[in-house]
């Protein structure tokens, strides 16, 4: 308890002290502070004031969605910003917005253009802002600064113009160079397409009837055609056979005309080879009777042989009935006046005659037929080796059919964007925040100077007090003299003024007091002015 009643004294008697000295070496703390806030008060103003128009571009998306035209134009948004800031802050532009609206007159004077548009670079800021969410370029900010708030205002108008103008050209360029690059590589692919094309057809027309698409129409052709050869080598079979037929028929007829004795138109006997081909051509009608009609072409055939036939009989059976005795020499050279008497041998002899040309025609026709079986069995050979040759013809040509159909496809799409950036409906700038004047400089910060000021002239006052206060070694209190003699204090002889020291003291109290208001009164106008004003 008594350890705390000593520190509370202790801290009683420091503040105490410290207020004493406050109280003694007030003007080492108020001069300095207020000399310091003056000074950098004064300066704060006499610095040109520096005024900055801003605006805010917000970057609009195209208004006919993705899904039905697809940009064509580059998609990074920062680099194409950025290369529009190289182009609009290139020398030729600014020099151009420093002649039109006279800027940095007295720059001018002393410096070379190339100095003048490296300050003008230095006044032009241009800031990002990017969504928080997706951290997507969504807008920028384009400012200057300016010694007047008009021409700030002025130029950054005439800035914002010139990135809305210079996006739509770039945008537009860009679509245009992307469609004709497209063009010329749908050019290039036609042209290849067009050879492909041309390498099948040739191929095709080089090769025709050896194709693998070709390959059943072969077989079925060789199939009809090996049926044609047999039916070929049946039918030469079967004149052969007609032909020794016939010649056995003559031969006999022959035979039986001379060995008939004159006057015996009686007794006599029909080939037995024509009655051997009458039986034979009965059964075969016989046998297709049950299985075809009447109409049927090979039951139609057999009856119309079986016909002829029987009237060679009948023919054979009057003549030898009516004139035995003529010679076969006779019947040869026709010399009868009888025509029925002399038409069987003609007539035999006749259809031997088309019987060989039909023997004749029948070799050749298998000849033929053998020939074409040959030219198709080998076309049918070389199918592989043309399927493959082919099958590399239209991998090359498929390869270029698609590459042709996909550039045709991105010409077409990059057709659409490039129109609709032409009709400005593609991703815009748009000004968000027109230029405004600015009302109040940007800087210097005449505010935040001055509140600087005061505190390091408080700093400065603060060390000044504290310097003063060291230096002096007079005793002002009693603990000061404790401090210094060992010998205790026994009485104080307080101060006795005389009038005139009374009336004096109380004067210098209120000069005092007067100086101190006109200090403090003096810093709040300046702070006051600085912030309506400044």
């Amino acid at each position: 308890m008594a350890n705390a009643l000593e520190e509370n004294d202790l801290e009683k008697l420091d503040l105490g002290k410290y207020w004493a000295v406050l109280c003694r070496r007030r003007w080492w703390l108020c001069i300095p502070a207020f000399l310091v806030f003056a000074g950098v008060w004064t300066v704060s103003w006499l610095l040109p004031a520096v005024y900055r128009s801003e605006t805010l571009i917000l970057v609009e998306q195209q208004k006919v969605p993705e899904q039905y035209v697809v940009s064509n134009v580059a998609a990074d948004l920062q680099e194409r910003l950025q290369s529009m800031t190289q182009q609009i802050l290139s020398r030729t532009r600014l020099v151009h917005i420093v002649e039109q609206l006279n800027l940095y007159q007295q720059q001018r004077n002393g410096k070379s253009m190339d100095e003048v548009v490296e300050l003008m670079r230095k006044d032009i800021q241009i800031e990002l802002v990017e969504s928080p969410n997706r951290r997507d370029l969504t807008a920028f900010r384009i400012a200057y600064l300016a010694g007047n708030p008009q021409t700030a205002q002025q130029v950054t108008n005439q800035l914002s113009s010139l990135f809305i103008e210079e996006n739509l050209r770039v945008r537009q360029q860009q679509a245009e160079n992307t469609t004709e690059f497209l063009d010329s590589q749908l050019t290039d692919a036609r042209s290849s397409l067009s050879t492909q094309e041309e390498r099948v057809k040739e191929f095709k027309s080089r090769y025709l009837g050896e194709l693998p698409s070709q390959v059943e129409s072969n077989v079925q052709i060789l199939s009809g055609l090996q049926m044609r050869l047999q039916q070929e080598t049946e039918a030469l079979a079967h004149a052969k056979q007609q032909s020794v037929y016939l010649e056995s028929l003559l031969n006999q007829y022959r035979s039986i005309q001379t060995d008939s004795p004159e006057g015996r138109g009686s007794s006599f006997q029909v080939p037995p080879a024509l009655d051997q081909e009458l039986a034979r051509l009965r059964a075969q009608l016989a046998n297709l009777s049950p299985h075809y009609t009447d109409r049927h072409p090979d039951v139609r055939k057999l009856k119309d042989q079986i016909a002829k036939t029987e009237k060679m009989k009948q023919q054979m059976e009057a003549q030898l009935a009516n004139g035995g005795t003529q010679s076969t020499d006779q019947t040869s050279s026709g010399a009868y006046a009888d025509p029925q008497m002399v038409s069987p041998a003609m007539e035999l002899q006749s259809q031997l005659k088309a019987n060989k040309l039909e023997i004749e025609n029948r070799g050749k026709s298998i000849q033929q037929v053998q020939r074409q079986i040959d030219e198709y069995q080998a076309r049918l050979n070389t199918a592989p080796l043309r399927e493959q040759q082919l099958a590399n013809l239209t991998r090359d040509y498929d390869q270029s059919r698609k590459n042709y159909e996909a550039l045709l496809s991105k010409r077409d799409q990059s057709e659409m964007a490039t129109n609709l950036e032409r009709r400005q409906q593609g991703e815009q700038f748009r000004v968000l925040d027109p230029p405004n004047v600015p009302q109040k400089p940007y800087s210097p910060n005449r505010l935040k100077l001055d509140l600087i000021g005061l505190v390091a002239g408080l700093a400065l006052g603060i060390v000044s007090l504290v310097v003063a206060d060291t230096m002096d070694d007079r005793i002002h209190s009693r603990e000061e003299l404790q401090t210094v003699m060992a010998a205790p204090v026994l009485t104080e002889i307080p101060p006795i003024p005389t009038v005139a020291e009374e009336r004096h003291r109380l004067r210098m109290d209120w000069l005092q007091r007067a100086m101190l208001g006109v200090l403090g009164a003096a810093t709040a106008a300046g702070f006051a002015t600085t912030y309506l004003f400044g």
